[in-house]
């Protein structure tokens, strides 16, 4: 089996650290992993946004994110034990990582709540109040 390419924390750039956060799914797995107290694997994360990613996509994600050098990822038997380097980061980079995260979970809370009007109008629409239908009776 080929080892796992981890790069030395001086070779991480902030190019590529944007390039891996670019993916909202890279984006939410890696704050998931942040704010996780223990190594994650793969299959945490079968289900992201109500939907369900094949174990292929999210090993590339998986890998896109260790090569960027945001994780750092070790073989136990069959799995992959996944945890961030946010320590080795925040010396490196300060409180760049930690703005992005805040800012991405900000832009999906708002992204969130335009959903749920946007759902709440549609209904409001197909009523048959709104369309200015009588009830049918029977």
């Amino acid at each position: 089996m080929r080892p796992l390419f981890h790069p030395a924390v001086s070779d991480i750039t902030v190019e590529g650290v944007l390039y891996a956060l670019s993916d909202p799914v890279r984006a939410q797995i890696y704050a998931e992993m942040a704010a996780s107290e223990c190594p994650l694997n793969c299959s945490n994360f079968r289900k992201i946004d109500n939907r369900t990613l094949p174990k292929a996509t999210l090993s590339q994600h998986f890998k896109i994110l260790r090569e960027a050098g945001l994780i750092r990822s070790e073989r136990k038997g069959v799995e992959m034990h996944n945890t961030t380097r946010c320590a080795e980061l925040k010396e490196r980079f300060g409180e760049m990582l930690a703005a992005i995260l805040t800012t991405y979970a900000a832009q999906t809370s708002r992204r969130e709540q335009s959903t749920r009007r946007s759902r709440q109008i549609r209904r409001r629409l197909a009523s048959p109040e709104a369309t200015g239908a009588l009830p049918v009776s029977v």
